[in-house]
């Protein structure tokens, strides 16, 4: 099946910026507030971290996926199955963290907090309708074809590059979300410290961790 794996790497490539972008949730404190966040703010930030180590998961197993494909031999049927899961995951993981951000409303007691908090949503539910789509064009990609399939995967791959721009926003909106009490808030959770430390290893992640 020679022509469809250099491919599939490049599409691996594009997709290191996903776990990227969950990390950024995670925070790290910026010790602005001696006495500690207020205890509202907390109780927000916890039900908005304990939603994001089992999709930051699911992310992180969907990149692994296709970087294990991409390293192998595999037939377009394999590459086809293995994207597809793939994209369907991180889909459903960035939607996942989009509604429980939603769910959990505008942070208390900070300025702009609803605007910061829509931002955040429809960054996330953005990038999830864009993997949904990729899974969908996956799906029609014909396997019986190895000119074709190769061609589909290359297109493929080009989009998940141009998706780079929206994990950039989506990136900023979290950052923005983020200031004084509220990340000082984040970093107390457990949840999102877990997330941090597991990305800390990771060079493209420690840019965006803390």
């Amino acid at each position: 099946m020679e022509g469809t794996n250099p491919v599939n790497k490049k599409l691996a490539a594009a997709l290191s910026g996903g776990a990227v972008l969950v990390v950024a949730l995670s925070g790290c404190s910026s010790n602005s507030a001696p006495k500690g966040p207020d205890p509202k703010l907390v109780a927000w930030a916890k039900s908005v971290c304990d939603a994001v180590p089992a999709q930051d998961a699911k992310i992180k197993a969907a990149n692994a996926a296709i970087s294990t494909t991409a390293a192998d031999t595999a037939k377009p049927e394999t590459l086809q199955k293995t994207d597809s899961k793939a994209f369907q995951d991180m889909a459903d993981g960035y939607k996942a963290i989009a509604t429980a951000v939603n769910e959990a409303g505008a942070p208390p007691g900070v300025s702009g907090g609803a605007k910061r908090l829509g931002d955040v949503v429809k960054s996330f539910n953005s990038l999830a309708a864009s993997y949904g789509d990729l899974k969908k064009q996956v799906d029609q990609l014909d396997t019986k074809d190895q000119a074709k399939f190769a061609s589909g995967l290359h297109d493929v791959a080009q989009q998940m590059t141009e998706l780079e721009k929206k994990h950039q926003s989506g990136t900023e909106s979290l950052k923005n979300l983020q200031q004084g009490e509220v990340q000082d808030a984040i970093a107390q959770q457990p949840s999102c410290k877990k997330v941090a430390s597991s990305a800390s290893s990771s060079p493209s992640a420690a840019s965006t961790a803390g």
